[in-house]
């Protein structure tokens, strides 16, 4: 099977989301917080979806602090949330994305798997997502195919609006 390279590993198109994602290095602490907030399962499910994944240095350039304060058992809603915000269904690719932006006069919306808006912008050549806060991340990786779904690695993390 094709492999394609994502930090020091690789991942194997014909593995899940979740496999994939629990082998590579750089995706640690992504994975960490997916089995915390319970959501291994939804990665692992058919699909197809599309994984907009925030490296372990994405997670670090988080407020100090911010991580483990989500990891405790008293907020896994918000970490649950926040999670969830990265998951889009269908598997979807940049050439789509790209198409659809394109379609839409410089913007494209995708809605996560709660029903929380994404908007996608073509900037300089480079595809980015902003969350609900206004706050821009860069897709680094891109169309990682999955045996349910793609991931995108993404140079930040997306926080959708918590109450």
């Amino acid at each position: 099977m094709p492999t394609l390279g994502i930090g020091s590993t690789n991942m194997q198109a014909n593995k899940k989301i979740a496999e994939n994602v629990a082998a590579a290095p750089n995706l640690s602490m992504l994975f960490a917080a997916m089995q915390a907030a319970g959501l291994i399962d939804t990665l692992i499910n058919p699909g197809p979806m599309t994984l907009f994944a925030p490296t372990n240095a994405a997670f670090a350039r988080l407020a100090p602090g911010t991580v483990e304060t989500l990891l405790k058992p008293e907020n896994k809603a918000a970490l649950v949330r926040i999670l969830r915000y990265h998951i889009v269904p269908g598997a979807i690719t940049t050439e789509q994305i790209r198409e659809r932006v394109k379609a839409g006069g410089g913007k494209a919306r995708y809605t996560s798997i709660d029903g929380e808006p994404l908007v996608i912008q073509i900037l300089h050549g480079a595809i980015s997502i902003t969350d609900a806060n206004g706050n821009k991340s860069y897709i680094e990786t891109a169309n990682l195919g999955q045996a349910n779904g793609v991931v995108h690695v993404m140079g930040g993390v997306l926080i959708p609006k918590l109450d």
